[in-house]
Parts: structure tokens; sequence; C-alpha cells
């Protein structure tokens, strides 16, 4: 069935003017990618260092040692930019050693676009929105820290401008379903009572618009929503209800029909645990986004600022955003010592305060707290394979020694800091630095806070006599109790090319 849905559509995409040619350029022009990577750390709590190991697209290893050995090949949508049909498609393979799994399937996808609009089948690695991917510590709702969930996406890739706009307004945007793949880690790594699910869908959209025009004024605002949920599938050991005492929460089905993809599309319906007291259907979550961009005479400066919200509690003014990623990059002028300076304070200590209470008739007063971000009581955790799918300061459930899925740090107060720069042609740097605060949760709260302080240099050399070969080496460490202290490196060897 899968053949036949296909099939109108790369037919369509490859005109009408000699098929046999359209569906030669498809092998031409495709990158490939080979990859050896090793990690040797030695630390309190047998984890590797943080930075080797968060905002890698889950393709990592919180153990001390771990490798892999990684093979694809890709052709870009881009690389059709001159015709009105784009097509492009990826798969790439990993064998790893101390992973989560034996074998990854990072990527596997086929994207089919005309003009602007895309559509993406397939998992594939995509970047956060609004954020320096390589420096950031990263979104608060999506970031690059978790391996990809496979997804149905339509999308504007690229900020079209808007016409008739003089080039002053431009949008961006997409929505998405999928399903989640982490069933195996979830059922071995949960201990017995804690709550876990499986076969879990996956929705997402977000809108952005860009106002300026940067050829007539350097100044541009960008603003934007981005909103998540994880509906469907079937969960064990639930919370219990407390208007019926006869609940069962051992094991609960969650619906997946069209009424359920339109709920979470449109934030309705309910879950078999609200009983008397209806929220939204699933987990559901998203961020506001806000960046203001100066673009100077080869230099650059950045203000943003990223504000995340539970169901509708913070979503908007009524009870104030306290909680926020703020940050600040900077692009300096063509230097051999530093291009990029950045610095991001996040804070989610509030969370609508810890109480929360529903209306009743004795006291009909409706207090809207105890967000508890990134937890849920069905689905868990915002997570994929153990890996936070927002920011990895928050610690990610694949660090919890009591065998939850849940996040156990998720009021931090935290600092961080990126540098990256390009001292020679075929040698560039960067260094993170990351200190946190943590008060633990509201209902698991800590009697002293937990610090982490996180550093990682990396330096990537790629000799142009070596014809596509580059060699990644980093150093890191983690310092504090919250993961406790290590140190190691990792070497990564990769070979790149183009079959034309």
């Amino acid at each position: 069935m899968k053949r036949f849905f296909l099939l109108p559509l790369l037919l369509t995409a490859l005109g009408q003017t000699g098929a046999e040619a359209q569906v030669s350029r498809l092998v031409h022009d495709v990158n490939y990618n080979v990859e050896l990577s090793g990690t040797v750390s030695d630390g309190d709590y047998d984890y590797a260092p943080f930075w080797l190991t968060a905002n890698r697209y889950g393709l990592s290893s919180v153990e001390n040692n771990s490798g892999y050995l990684r093979a694809g090949v890709a052709r870009h949508a881009e690389t059709d930019s001159l015709r009105k049909w784009r097509i492009g498609y990826g798969l790439d393979l990993v064998v790893p050693i101390n992973y989560t799994s034996d074998f990854v399937i990072q990527q596997c996808y086929a994207d089919f676009q005309y003009k602007a609009i895309r559509l993406s089948i397939g998992a594939k690695e995509r970047a956060e929105e609004l954020k320096n991917a390589a420096l950031s510590s990263g979104g608060l709702t999506y970031s690059n820290n978790a391996r990809p969930i496979p997804q149905v996406r339509l999308e504007l890739p690229q900020f079209w401008t808007i016409p008739k706009t003089g080039g002053w307004l431009a949008i961006k945007g997409h929505v998405a379903y999928g399903v989640y793949t982490d069933n195996s880690w979830q059922n071995e790594f949960h201990a017995a009572g804690n709550n876990y699910s499986n076969n879990s869908l996956f929705h997402s959209k977000a809108g952005f618009l860009r106002i300026g025009n940067t050829e007539k004024f350097p100044l541009s605002f960008t603003g934007g929503l981005e909103m998540y949920a994880q509906f469907g599938g079937k969960a064990w050991n639930v919370l219990t209800r407390g208007d019926d005492p006869n609940f069962d929460g051992s094991y609960v089905e969650m619906g997946s029909g069209l009424s359920d993809f339109w709920n979470v599309f449109i934030p309705g319906g309910s879950d078999a645990t609200d009983g008397n007291y209806v929220n939204s259907e699933g987990n559901t979550l998203g961020s506001w986004h806000f960046s203001l961009n100066w673009d100077g005479d080869g230099w650059a400066l950045k203000a943003y600022a990223e504000h995340y919200f539970e169901d509708h509690s913070q979503m908007f003014l009524e009870y104030g955003w306290k909680d926020m990623l703020w940050g600040v990059e900077a692009t300096l002028p063509k230097n051999p010592f530093v291009t990029t300076v950045l610095y991001e304070h996040l804070r989610t200590t509030d969370q609508t305060g810890g109480v929360y209470h529903d209306a009743t008739d004795i006291l009909p007063v409706q207090i809207s707290g105890l967000d508890n971000y990134y937890n849920h009581n069905i689905y868990g955790a915002w997570q994929h394979w153990g890996q936070a799918i927002g920011n990895p300061l928050l610690v990610s459930p694949i660090y919890n020694q009591d065998g939850s899925i849940s996040f156990n740090h998720n009021r931090i107060l935290a600092h961080h800091f990126g540098i990256s720069g390009q001292p020679l042609p075929a040698l560039g740097y960067r260094v993170l630095f990351s200190h946190i605060k943590s008060l633990g949760t509201y209902t698991k709260a800590l009697t002293d806070p937990a610090y982490g302080n996180y550093f990682m240099v990396e330096a990537n050399y790629a000799p142009r006599n070596f014809h596509g070969f580059s060699f990644t080496g980093a150093f890191a460490t983690n310092g504090g109790d919250l993961l406790g202290h290590s140190v190691g490196g990792m070497l990564t060897v990769r070979k790149t090319g183009i079959f034309r």
C-alpha cells in the first residue's frame, strides 16, 4: 500500500519531460559519510561528561566508554534549487557499542518539495528553532538532544517572503504527526511499579513571523509559537483518580482515532485519568519564541528569549512569565581567535507555583500551579530513548538510577556559555560551559540544592590534502554533585564526499 501511495507523488514530481532523465538525476550529487567515534572517560557514577552526551541528536551514550561506526547517504532537496519540484532523501545507519540499542537507524527519510512547500516523510535530524545548534544549551520545547522521531511533516522549511510586502515580512512553519520508537528502551529501563508507555504518537506544529529587510535596514524581529503533543498508545502504572477510587491505573489505553488527532491539533478532549476534572488530551506543551537581530557590517548581534508552557496555565500572561530562557549571541568581525560568543540564562523554578487545585463546590477556585515541566502522569516524561526532547540541562531520565522515566531535576537555574572560532582554514573549535543549580521538583524537592558544572573544549581539523577527511577531538569534565565528577575525551574520524 505504501508503494501505491507514493507513486502519484513520484510521478508528479518527475514531471512530463523525460522521466528517465528525472530519475537519473536522483542518483547524482548524493552526499556520503562514514564516521568512527569513540569516548573514554572515568567518573563517580560511571557517567561520561555531560557535553560528550548532550545535544547530539541522541547519538551518544551516558556510559563511561562507548563508540559507534556510522555510514550514511543523503541527497538534499536544495540540490534541485533551480527546479519547481525538488526531491531529497537520506539513510543513516549506526552500529554502536554501550548504547541503548545494538543497531540504530538514525535517519531514514524522503523529502518532496514544490517551490517553498515540502512534504517530509521519515526520521530526520532537524535543527531547533532560532538557536545556534553548536553553541546553545538547547530549546525548551524541542532541541537537538534526542533521537529523531519518524513523522509525516508538511512544512515551509525556510522563511518565505510574503508577496507585496517589499521583503519586510516572511513566514515559516510546519504541521507533523509521528510515532515514538522507544518501546524496547522503556520496557527494559523502568523499574517495577514505575510509569511507562508504549506505541505513543507524536504531534507538532509551529508558526513564525519575521519582520525586517536586512538589505534595507540591519534590524529584524522574529517571533513565533511552537506546540507539541504526545498522545495515543498505552501506559502502565499511571496515577489514580481522586473522584473514582475504583479506577484501575495499572493499565490504560489511549485513543488514536481521527478525533484524537484533531484533539491534539486544536487542544481539546480528555484523558482516561481526568475524571471530573477534564484537561486537554495527551501530554501538551509548547514555547513562545522572540528574537531581535542586528546584522552589522561584518558583525552581528542577536538577543532572544523562549518561554515554555505546559497545557494552558502558562501559555498566556494570566500567571506571569517567570520561567524563561534568555540568550545573547555575538558574531565578531573576522579574526583568527573568536568567531561567535553566546550566553544563556535559564530559569524553570516557578512553574506557576507549587499549588494545584481544581474548582469544586466546596472551594470554587481554580489554581493552575504545579506544572511539573517535562513530566506527565500518563506518558511519564517528555523524552525519547531516555534523552530530553527539550533542554538537556534539566537532566534526562536516562540518568535516573531508580528506574523512573521522569525528570527529577526540572526546577533549575542555569548559566550557559559558548564560544567558537576558526584559527586556521582547516581548524575550528568550540567551547561550552554550563553551571546548574537544581531544586529537584515540587513533588521531590531537594533539602539542599544540587549543583553541576559541565565543560567541554572541542576541535575539528579538516586538512585539505586528505580530501574529505576530518578529525574531531573533544575533552570534557563534570563537576558538582548533580551528575558527579568525571573526565573524558572523544575522538571522531569522518570521511565525507559526493557521488556525482
